[in-house]
């Protein structure tokens, strides 16, 4: 199920043909013919992301050095940042290979193939991170403490037929996590939860990226979807953060399916609702709080491209088969925060909660560390440059996609998230209660930075038009040669070079992501694999790297102190 905001498949103006004509399908073997299928190729870019994912962690469990140590810290995130150039240049090179080989006949494939692998890489560079953090210790990051704490005693529970200790919380990853643990530690939910931290932080860059493939190419779904998520990877609880960097461009292709059901035949039609609405479902089980910070902008891009006048019949059965497949799906939880979600309050207030609620660029976590002035003051009013640019790059991508379902119903998901924040943190003195408030600044920021990617996206299907104008005119001999315009680079070259600045990128913004997570006792989240290395394990012994050798039942409790 693929889909586009730019027109047909077939003329895409983002993924142009390949630069020399390749034997027609009818003419082709069967295999090959179901090697170029979109389904196989989307399958073949999803084993190769996932498979990529993996191999980080797995050289990372042979790493030889003391996770507690900030030299061999420093040692390891440099030797993960070695294997991963290394293995991303050879995905480039496979690129460069391509376009050199038989005409360029496979740099199409190549390329496909390398933003997928790509994306697998730098999530696997994070979870390889969780690995070095946790060497030595069976336990997930902070233990028996805190969420972590939690989350192990309620899958438990649910693992052995009893309610957990908090029906709203989404089920699905209580479930995953309990089975986990029967399948592979004997029913150990605790040491079961690490390896699914690891996992989960290595699936985020596959997902992400097979998730923006429903409506970009391969490498314009790794710049301009994969990238923007990367800023809110997470290694403790990934499957939060996972699911609202899927929902965005899920509710996205919904919108643009939406709008061209009208003219669709009813059994695709269909299908595609009913497969939408299953999709959301197993979402909203494994996390929900971001359908509601996302309502009211979906339900606007909805009635806004709504195909009430090309077949508001066919537009409203899409809808419904979203819904039955979603409540079929997620029914009883949905029923369940109907009424007892109505009732559960947060009383918890956080660190963020004391500050500025119109600043969202940056969380600091429940435990910020040393943080001196914040927000950090900017150079416009207290404003710093890079709120001004997403600013700038939300006014340019409506400017320039307005008519585009992709731009309007991420904005308006940005601006429901800016409304939901600020009603509740209006009522926050009244009330007393914070309700997860801060938790929009995710969204806010996914979406900005989604924002300032598109305005990239928006000026080089301008550039592309620009040339295929310039090579055609007004022949369709000349339309379909592949001469550039003047003065505009060539296709190729713009792919490649594209693929190796993402490389850099990923890299850093890995590495960076990463090293949040080595353990320290410093009072930021470093504090959470510390914990780790400082609880008895459940043979008796301490861990291998617990400091001066000493651990208890509880690990070291010094982040008490820590949070605000």
């Amino acid at each position: 199920m693929t889909v586009s905001t730019e027109g047909p498949a077939s003329v895409r103006p983002h993924d142009p043909p390949v630069p020399s004509p390749a034997p027609a399908a009818a003419d082709a073997p069967a295999p090959r013919r179901a090697l170029r299928s979109r389904g196989a190729l989307l399958l073949l870019e999803a084993a190769v992301a996932f498979a990529a994912a993996l191999v980080l962690p797995l050289l990372a469990r042979g790493f030889k050095l003391d996770p507690l140590n900030r030299i061999a810290q420093v040692s390891g995130l440099a030797a993960l940042q070695l294997r991963f150039a290394l293995l991303g240049l050879v995905l480039v090179a496979a690129v460069v290979l391509a376009m050199r080989l038989r005409r360029g006949r496979h740099f199409d494939l190549a390329a496909r193939l390398a933003s997928a692998g790509l994306a697998g890489l730098a999530a696997g560079f994070v979870a390889a991170g969780a690995v070095v953090s946790l060497l030595g210790t069976p336990w997930p990051m902070f233990g028996l403490n805190g969420d972590s704490g939690r989350i192990v005693e309620w899958a438990h529970a649910v693992a052995d037929g009893r309610p957990s200790g908090s029906p709203v919380y989404p089920p699905l990853p209580l479930y995953t996590l309990g089975y986990y643990a029967e399948w592979f530690h004997g029913g150990n939910t605790a040491y079961a939860f690490k390896d699914l931290q690891i996992l989960g932080a290595a699936a985020f860059g596959p997902l992400v990226y097979l998730a923006w493939r429903l409506l970009l190419s391969p490498v314009r779904a790794l710049a301009f979807g994969v990238v923007p998520a990367f800023a809110l990877i997470d290694a403790y609880k990934p499957y939060s953060q996972t699911v609202l960097v899927l929902l965005v461009p899920v509710l996205v292709a919904m919108v643009v399916s939406l709008r061209r059901s009208g003219t669709e035949g009813w059994r695709p039609l269909l299908l595609k609702g009913a497969g939408f609405g299953a999709l959301l479902g197993v979402l909203f089980l494994t996390y929900s709080g971001w359908f509601l910070w996302s309502a009211g902008g979906v339900f606007f891009a909805a009635l806004l491209y709504f195909p009430w006048k090309t077949g508001p019949l066919k537009g409203a059965a899409f809808m419904g088969a979203a819904l039955g497949a979603f409540l079929v799906v997620a029914g009883r939880y949905l029923a369940v925060m109907l009424t007892e979600g109505q009732t559960t309050k947060d009383y918890n207030f956080r660190f963020d909660n004391f500050t500025d609620p119109a600043y969202y660029l940056m969380w600091r976590t429940d435990m910020p560390g040393k943080v001196g002035d914040w927000p950090p003051p900017g150079e416009y009013g207290g404003v710093g440059l890079f709120a001004l640019v997403t600013f700038v790059c939300l006014g340019a991508a409506i400017w320039l996609g307005l008519r585009k379902p992709m731009v309007v119903t991420i904005a308006a998901m940005f601006l429901s998230a800016w409304v939901m924040r600020m009603y509740i943190a209006s009522h926050m003195y009244e009330t007393q209660t914070v309700q997860l408030y801060t938790r929009t600044n995710n969204q806010l920021l996914y979406c900005g930075l989604i924002l300032c990617a598109l305005v990239a996206h928006l000026v080089s299907l301008r550039l592309a038009e620009r040339r295929s104008a310039g090579a055609g005119g007004a022949d369709p001999a000349a339309a379909s040669a592949p001469r550039p315009a003047a003065g505009l680079p060539g296709r190729e070259g713009a792919v490649i070079g594209t693929l190796c600045a993402l490389l850099l990128l990923l890299g850093t913004v890995s590495s960076s992501m990463a090293d949040r997570y080595m353990p320290a006792q410093d009072g930021t989240y470093r504090i959470l694999p510390y914990v780790s290395h400082t609880i008895r394990q459940q043979d008796g012994e301490c861990p291998r790297f617990a400091p001066k050798g000493e651990c208890s039942k509880d690990g070291d409790q010094t982040w008490l102190t820590y949070v605000r």
